[in-house]
């Protein structure tokens, strides 16, 4: 099927997509923590919403750079969010504003050839930024370049790697890549205006099917790929902090992936 990522060395595991980013995904979580968004705040075209979960849909490009080391980079467009397991109608979003992530990231795998092996790996960096923009947008791709027009965007949040990973089924000769990451929190606008001090990890979790992935010469492009994001581990306040230091830590969690998007 892809012709030509099979001229690849079988030793060249191509992962797809972040990241990232990001932000991460488990079956056995059973609620998520949640967030209220005022898109005024930060002078964009909306009205608040409260959520606990963001849907993406991811444009990537994951390149090789050796037989068992990675790069990627790309945007992940946020198209709704969910409450409590359902999907929110939110007025004005990706019609009068919108809102993305930009990331680049690296990592390492076990060099093993996806298209006829199970591939395993993980990320070694990944940096992020949560943008708001006004009007509508398109994400895309220019050759193997991640595009998006979205104009004049505003910083809403940004971060960095604390831990994931990546994995690929083969199947059929085309292979289907997935991801999961943790995210720090950092530089949160005001237009997240609960909870105080809003949370210091973002997780997320994608999973791409095989007609996602464009395959060419040292990597592939994951084209609308499905994902989500959801928020753990508020800021500590002093008191807190001295209490985790005494042993009474927060438990984050892995929150399962809830819809995909197209």
């Amino acid at each position: 099927m892809h012709t030509a990522f099979k001229t690849l060395p079988a030793s060249w595991l191509p992962r797809g997509l972040l990241a990232a980013g990001l932000l991460a995904a488990s079956a056995g979580a059973s609620a998520l923590n949640s967030f209220t968004f005022d898109p005024s705040a930060a002078g964009l075209a909306g009205t608040s919403f409260t959520a606990d979960n963001l849907l993406i849909s991811d444009y990537a490009t994951v390149t090789r750079t050796s037989t068992t080391t990675f790069t990627e980079t790309g945007f992940l467009a946020i198209t709704g969010a969910q409450l409590g397991n359902t999907t929110l109608t939110i007025p004005g979003l990706n019609s009068s504003y919108g809102l993305y992530i930009a990331f680049t990231g690296s990592g390492t795998t076990d060099g093993n050839n996806p298209l006829t092996q199970v591939s395993v790996g993980s990320f070694t960096s990944l940096t992020y930024t949560l943008y708001g923009y006004n009007g509508t947008a398109s994400f895309g791709f220019s050759g193997t370049t991640p595009t998006t027009t979205a104009a004049a965007p505003v910083v809403l949040a940004t971060g960095s790697l604390l831990s994931g990973g990546v994995v690929s089924f083969p199947g059929g000769g085309a292979f289907s890549p997935s991801a999961t990451a943790s995210v720090s929190v950092g530089n949160v606008s005001p237009a997240f205006t609960l909870p105080a001090g809003f949370y210091s990890r973002a997780d997320t979790s994608f999973t791409n099917t095989s007609s996602q992935v464009q395959p060419f010469a040292n990597g592939f492009m994951v084209q609308q790929g499905g994902g989500s994001i959801n928020f753990a581990a508020p800021v500590p306040e002093p008191m807190t902090s001295t209490l985790l230091l005494g042993g009474l830590g927060v438990i984050g969690f892995l929150a399962r992936r809830r819809g995909t998007s197209r």
